[in-house]
């Protein structure tokens, strides 16, 4: 080989190696590229509801005015079924776009874990606890927790429940705040827990216990001829929407919304309409 052709060898090995560094280095730029890109981006939870095509939320089936099945038309309506509907057309156009699935006060976090809804409007109490592991939306709705009791049983204060049963909800907060105002007024009180509301006030009915204790508005839709609710409000509970906490773009989106109804009035005019305006 002479002289020439070894320098012309020589120069094409060069560029074909300084072209596959360049490549390469490309190559890399790229991944690093895409390791940058937030995980939101590929994982969007509003993407997600809109390939669906449908919006899954947990809500409560027996707390008349919030969420309850009604038997006669199986179907379920209330006010945070209202708010549902909104965040529904927000993403989707279309309000009937829901899935709701009922839930209790101990389901409603292992369902947003399991992914099985995307979103919980279900009178679930704002508490420091539950804003480590959800993401949750400034309060739509603010209740004590009361006392229903039987009208005959002499009851007319906390102070007469001292050593009387109280029914109360597995899950929920309102056990704490009731062992907390009992403690305040110096009266003890034992507990029975119940999964769902309304074997709360079977159990009130049945004897079972003598007092079923829960946020006001709840029980005002089991009230009957028989009982009463105490005038004593202790604990006040704060409503919030939740969400898991890497589901930001939902949660986002749902606290706007809520801002925007709060300021525009349609979050009142939804209060009224479920006698619920105080």
């Amino acid at each position: 080989m002479n002289l020439s052709k070894k320098k012309m060898l020589t120069l094409g090995l060069a560029v074909i190696t300084a072209f596959g560094l360049l490549a390469a280095g490309c190559g890399g730029d790229t991944k690093k590229d895409d390791a940058k890109k937030p995980a939101a981006v590929a994982n969007d939870g509003i993407q997600k509801i809109k390939d669906r095509g449908v919006l899954k939320v947990g809500c409560k089936v027996d707390v008349p005015k919030f969420g309850f099945k009604d038997p006669k038309t199986n179907k379920i309506e209330g006010f945070e079924i209202d708010l549902a509907k909104v965040i529904a057309k927000k993403i989707l156009g279309d309000e009937n776009k829901i899935d709701l699935t009922g839930v209790v006060a101990k389901t409603r976090g292992p369902l947003l874990d399991s992914g099985e809804i995307d979103l919980c409007i279900a009178t679930f109490t704002i508490t420091d606890e539950r804003k480590q592991t959800y993401n949750m939306t400034s309060p739509y709705y603010e209740d004590p927790v009361g006392f229903l009791v039987k009208k005959d049983s002499g009851i007319k204060s906390i102070k007469d429940l001292n050593g009387k049963n109280i029914a109360v909800p597995q899950g929920a907060t309102t056990r704490k705040g009731v062992q907390e105002a009992a403690d305040k007024a110096g009266v003890k009180v034992p507990f029975s827990e119940f999964p769902t509301y309304s074997e709360c006030k079977t159990a009130l009915s049945a004897g079972r216990a003598d007092a079923y204790a829960m946020d006001t508005s709840n029980l005002l839709g089991y009230i009957d001829d028989s009982t009463e609710i105490l005038p004593d409000k202790i604990a006040p509970q704060f409503y919030g929407a939740a969400t898991k906490k890497d589901n930001k773009a939902l949660f986002d989106l749902v606290e706007k919304t809520f801002e925007d109804m709060k300021k525009s009035g349609e979050m009142d005019k939804l209060l009224t309409k479920w006698n619920l305006k105080k």
